[in-house]
């Protein structure tokens, strides 16, 4: 399958060519008198901005032929006004090819750093198990394109001896900090999901564990969830983020929304009570979303958020990745290019009768 360069790339690489022929026929109609030959030199010069070091001493070479043409074509031309321009357009070449040079490196470069970031969150995001429990599972995770702005996004899916646990997290800041933060939090909460005996102590666990690593330095909102088998409701703790999708087979959709949010873990703050847990009824047939920020924050064009209970109609694909990828179209979509923020979504669907 053969893969088109973008068209501003494309605009680019034929930049010099096209430059260098405008300034040879301005030149040659405007005649030696004017001094138009220096400017052949802003072919390099547009040479460096893609490509390799090689395609811009090319340019560069070929630059100075027409120079020298266009000097032994103008023959009042003098030799002193031709020696000058053939050595503007050797020295931008020059310029060219180290700037050429230094961007390889820097992109070689960029390009390790980003490598070992993705690898690390591949290995940190293990894939999520397709059913757990009475549930039906997928999830999502949408970089966002920044250089090497790897996101500290999380999430992670527990079959514990107490029901289904869940969380979804969004770590403050990018790269591979937030990617060691995130390693932390899911550590934390896998030991916790399966030890503790209910949500709540779980997620206090979670929080002392990022509170004496983290001391302040940085943040995590992260919302917490378990479905057990015997009963009918989803139980959620929310350290102040987003309050989760709930779709019932009918269309209705709601925001289950804590009765007061709570600090994002890691803040460290003392004297102050963890958030309360809170129940939400989870039949079968129903959907739960949870999601980050980079998904209910996204804008468009004109600065409007991603309307997202707008689009729970997507949902009722019987296939829960398949509904998830049209979710995560929706969005990019939307935002109409890359995402400002990386977006992460985990769909839990619990089974009904046709599915079981």
């Amino acid at each position: 399958m053969s893969h088109s360069k973008p068209p501003h790339l494309t605009v680019l690489a034929v930049l010099p060519f096209v430059v260098m022929v405008i300034v040879a026929v301005v030149d040659v109609g405007a005649g030696p008198g004017v001094g138009y030959l220096p400017l052949v030199s802003l072919g390099p010069a547009f040479a460096g901005l893609v490509g390799g070091w090689r395609r811009t001493a090319i340019i560069g070479a070929a630059a100075l032929l027409l120079c020298t043409a266009l000097g032994l074509y103008n023959e009042s031309y003098s030799q002193r006004r031709l020696y000058t321009a053939m050595a503007s357009v050797a020295g931008v070449t020059a310029a060219g090819v180290a700037a050429a040079v230094m961007r390889q490196r820097r992109e070689a470069e960029l390009a390790n750093v980003r490598s070992i970031a993705e690898v690390a969150q591949r290995v940190l995001l293990r894939p999520v198990p397709r059913s757990a429990g009475p549930l039906r599972i997928a999830s999502s995770y949408t970089s966002a394109v920044a250089e090497a702005r790897i996101g500290g996004d999380l999430y992670e899916v527990v079959d514990s001896p107490h029901g289904v646990r869940v969380i979804v997290g969004d770590v403050q800041g990018k790269g591979l900090e937030a990617v060691e933060t995130a390693s932390l939090v899911l550590g934390a909460f896998r030991e916790a999901a399966h030890e503790e005996p209910d949500l709540t102590s779980a997620g206090a666990r979670v929080e002392r564990v990022v509170n004496r690593e983290l001391r302040g330095e940085k943040f995590v909102t992260a919302i917490l969830a378990e479905v057990a088998d015997d009963r009918h409701v989803i139980t959620l703790v929310n350290y102040g983020h987003p309050a989760p999708m709930l779709v019932r087979p009918d269309g209705t959709t709601r925001f289950p929304e804590p009765p007061e949010y709570a600090a994002p873990l890691g803040l460290g703050l003392h004297d102050v009570v963890g958030p309360e847990p809170y129940e939400a009824d989870f039949m079968p047939g129903d959907q739960v979303l949870l999601y980050t920020d980079g998904v209910s924050e996204a804008r468009d064009h004109t600065g409007a958020f991603y309307p997202l209970g707008d689009h729970s109609s997507l949902l009722d694909e019987r296939d829960p990745e398949t509904a998830l990828n049209a979710i995560r179209t929706g969005l990019v979509r939307h935002a109409q290019g890359p995402l400002h923020d990386d977006a992460a979504m985990l769909l839990l669907r619990y089974q009904d009768d046709r599915e079981q």
